[in-house]
């Protein structure tokens, strides 16, 4: 599986009201055209994801993505899969032994 080429398959769906072209809304997966899974292994089908096979992985980025107005979030599992960096995690590690005080 080609994950560099994938495409996206979202939650929710909302249209451009300029072209009436149909974008991934909520929760988006990066999607490999041709598999009936995500890349981070969910089934569409069972998930009830759609399938976008005009966006690519890089237009639901919110940080740099043409397509991601109603993206609420990213799947972590798929972004790493794509090659997001170990620096850009959503969430910081704490040491649970340490206490203040």
């Amino acid at each position: 599986m080609s994950a560099r080429s994938a495409a996206v398959a979202a939650a929710d769906r909302w249209v451009d009201p300029d072209d009436g072209i149909g974008y991934p809304a909520g929760e988006v997966h990066a999607w490999v055209p041709g598999h009936n899974e995500t890349v981070c292994g969910l089934s569409l089908s069972r998930s009830q994801l759609s399938r976008f096979p005009h966006v690519t992985w890089a237009d639901v980025q919110p940080e740099s993505g043409r397509h991601a107005e109603e993206v609420a979030e990213v799947c972590r599992r798929c972004r790493a899969a794509q090659g997001a960096r170990r620096d850009e995690r959503g969430w910081t590690r704490t040491n649970p032994r340490l206490r203040p005080g």
